[in-house]
């Protein structure tokens, strides 16, 4: 660690909580934080502002540190000639947005560690990724990018000016949308055969490498393979889950994915393990587990929520954001193994036997090393070859518990806790686990408890401190997760939370002008612009997520309000999505929540027939559908299909309603599951663009 203590005094990143933004805190690079001291600074010397964004998990980031952030002689011209700032994109998402939007306004692919230039009004005018210290990767070398830019600033200022504009023209682009485009049931049913044509059928995902998990996307499709009847996009969600958990993406010691993975196959992941794609992955497969009641799903959604809870879960009771892909210095160290550590640790008997079944050979798989992964039979062994598996398994875990373990990212995001705790409820629901509901009320308690102001969220929060305001995401998903806890507990303040929750979004987040909510509050003051869009990253969008909420807040209020926003999303972003499918798919299935919101409601608090008619509803995916369940329908309100059912004979009983139409009463766990089979579906007619009730056999090819 650099330790010439007058440089250091010029770091300004030691009191900050960030654990990325801490790993620089001994960088000779002058860094600050994001914030008004550090824009004022470049003013006041008119220097221009080298903004450097990542998180604690990059590893490419890490590269970039310790090649040219640790290195004095470039620390130097870093110091001389900018203001150096130093963002955890994890902890100012909406910053990140600002500038990764102005890297794609310049043609570049984006990525972290992104390297932006900018006005010292912090105005974007260049940019790219990672820069080598030296000259390679047809790159050029850091320092030479860094004077360059710096001899345009002062030499060439109309360039900058020229650049500077053109950027900011783009960043503040208005949409300029006529079309009266509308998203319908058959539409959205042809979006999702042309989205399933781009699928592996053999090993899932999207076609090509890197595969990542891609949870919107195939919540999607499951949703339209369900919704429309149409086997192979349930196909393909199906084989994407099969292939990721028997994959390498996958921790077969320690629960949980990785990021991505590098190949077409699932095999090398780059080892990172994030928060949102294991609540994301939790979520997905609990709901085709309702579905295929495949053990493989249930044992994965069991493990993967186990290190959520052992390994996730700090000690106040929120969830880390990360754990990193390096150890000592290499990539993966942690994770993979070699055959003869394997033998050692098993024995030759046992040690043999688990290297059969999981890819293990003398010359590894990976680098000389073993990623272990069961790709090459996907189908499970017997229960006393698969328990004999369990037993090794625990073995080796153990053994790599002594190992150093890598970074640990445990900042606690909002947006990110709210996939968590949406995805803890609804599996604590469907395969009725009480601790897990008990761990998901936690979650949400703490942020209620530590990361708010009132009504208002904050982002994150680290080492007693909440800070950054609040995103889009962050009120989404916590309002989300409010919904999830009451359809699980029936507590109505979880109800309560989330409309205090929407009350803030459409106070300080909704366009009036052009419809949907803006990523940022309209009073937060440090970025330069307030972005705006329903395309999903690696986790859904706010607006897609909204348009559903909106619509159960709608079938839990009667409120007409709630049902006319969730509308105003949908046209504000539909041109859009029928421009980028692939970039919309959460928007969609918002869409198919206001089009056709699917709402059960079972009468009668009777512990036993309930949990027959819960049991049910259980084993069979009905995605997005709201349930209640309640003693009889006085709270319901009048403007609900569900208003003034009532109990057949004393008894449970449980009702469907789809849209504005409600199925008729179903008492018995036969009745119901008839019921769910004959609502969920509707067959579209290509040729007419009609549709009718269907009972899950697959249309006809279009």
């Amino acid at each position: 660690p650099y330790r010439n203590r007058e440089l250091m005094s010029r770091n300004r990143l030691l009191e900050e909580t960030s654990p990325y933004l801490l790993q620089h805190r001994d960088n000779p690079v002058h860094w600050w934080a994001w914030g008004p001291g550090a824009l004022a600074e470049a003013e006041r010397l008119n220097k221009p502002i080298l903004l450097s964004i990542g998180y604690a998990a990059c590893h490419w980031c890490h590269v970039m540190a310790h090649e040219s952030f640790e290195d004095e002689p470039t620390a130097a011209v870093m110091n001389d000639l900018f203001i150096n700032i130093k963002v955890d994109r994890e902890e100012r998402p909406d910053i990140d947005t600002i500038y990764m939007t102005a890297l794609h306004t310049l043609g570049e692919q984006g990525g972290w560690p992104l390297t932006m230039f900018l006005t010292p009004k912090a105005e974007p005018f260049w940019g790219g990724t990672y820069f080598p210290k030296e000259t390679k990767y047809g790159r050029p070398s850091f320092v030479t990018v860094l004077t360059e830019v710096a001899r345009l600033f002062r030499e060439e200022p109309d360039k900058i000016a020229q650049n500077r504009t053109l950027i900011a023209e783009r960043l503040e682009q208005k949409p300029s949308e006529t079309s009266s485009v509308q998203l319908t049931e058959p539409l959205l049913a042809r979006f999702a055969k042309q989205l399933v044509a781009i699928t592996d059928r053999e090993h899932g995902g999207v076609r090509g490498a890197p595969k990542f998990p891609q949870s919107s996307f195939f919540w999607f499709l499951w949703r339209a393979g369900i919704r429309f009847g149409d086997p192979f996009a349930q196909e393909t969600v199906r084989t994407t889950l099969e292939n990721i958990l028997q994959g390498g993406i996958y921790d077969h010691l320690g629960g949980g994915i990785a990021r991505y993975s590098v190949d077409a196959v699932w095999l090398a992941p780059h080892f990172e393990k994030m928060l949102y794609d294991n609540a994301q992955l939790i979520s997905l497969a609990s709901e085709v587990w309702r579905e295929t009641h495949d053990p493989l799903l249930k044992q994965r959604v069991e493990e993967t929520v186990a290190w959520c809870l052992r390994d996730m879960r700090t000690d106040e009771g929120g969830f880390a954001a990360s754990y990193d892909a390096d150890s000592e210095g290499e990539e993966g160290k942690f994770y993979v193994w070699s055959k003869r550590e394997i033998v050692d640790l098993l024995g030759p008997s046992d040690g043999h036997f688990f290297a059969g079944h999981y890819d293990v050979a003398e010359g590894g798989n990976w680098e000389g090393k073993t990623i272990l992964n069961r790709l090459g039979k996907l189908e499970p062994l017997s229960e006393a070859h698969e328990n004999r598996l369990a037993k090794l398994r625990e073995i080796l875990l153990q053994a790599r518990a002594k190992r150093p373990p890598p970074g640990w990212d445990d900042k606690v995001l909002a947006d990110w806790n709210g996939l968590l705790i949406s995805a803890l409820a609804g599996a604590a629901r469907i395969f009725d686990r009480a601790d897990w509901t008990k761990a998901a009320q936690r979650a949400f308690q703490f942020i209620q408890d530590k990361m708010s102001n009132g009504t208002r969220l904050l982002h994150a929060y680290r080492a007693g401190r909440a800070k950054a305001p609040a995103t889009l995401n962050d009120y989404a998903n916590m309002i989300a997760a409010a919904l999830a806890l009451y359809q699980t507990t029936g507590e109505t303040r979880y109800i309560d939370a989330a409309i205090g929750w929407t009350e803030v979004l459409d106070n300080h987040y909704w366009d009036p002008s052009h419809g949907g909510y803006f990523f940022t509050a309209d009073d937060t003051t440090d970025v330069i612009i307030r972005t705006k869009s329903a395309a999903d990253d690696a986790a859904p969008n706010g607006n897609g997520t909204m348009a559903s909420m909106c619509m159960n807040l709608f079938l839990l209020t009667g409120e007409n309000k709630y049902r006319d926003r969730a509308e105003a999303i949908l046209n504000a972003f539909a041109p859009a999505a029928v421009r980028n499918l692939f970039a919309h798919t959460g928007l969609m299935s918002g869409a198919l929540d206001v089009l056709a919101p699917q709402h059960v409601v079972i009468l009668g608090m009777d512990n036993e027939r309930t949990k027959n008619l819960l049991a049910t509803l259980n084993k069979i995916s009905l995605p997005g559908a709201l349930l209640q369940i309640l003693q009889d329908t006085s709270s319901v309100p009048k403007t609900s299909p569900a208003a003034e059912k009532t109990m057949i004979d004393d008894a449970p009983t449980a009702y469907i309603c789809s849209g504005q139409t409600c199925s008729l009463p179903a008492s018995s766990p036969e009745m119901f599951e008839k019921t769910i089979r004959a609502t969920r579906s509707i067959k579209i007619q290509s040729d007419t663009q009609q549709f009718k009730a269907s009972e899950g056999s697959p249309p006809a090819s279009e």
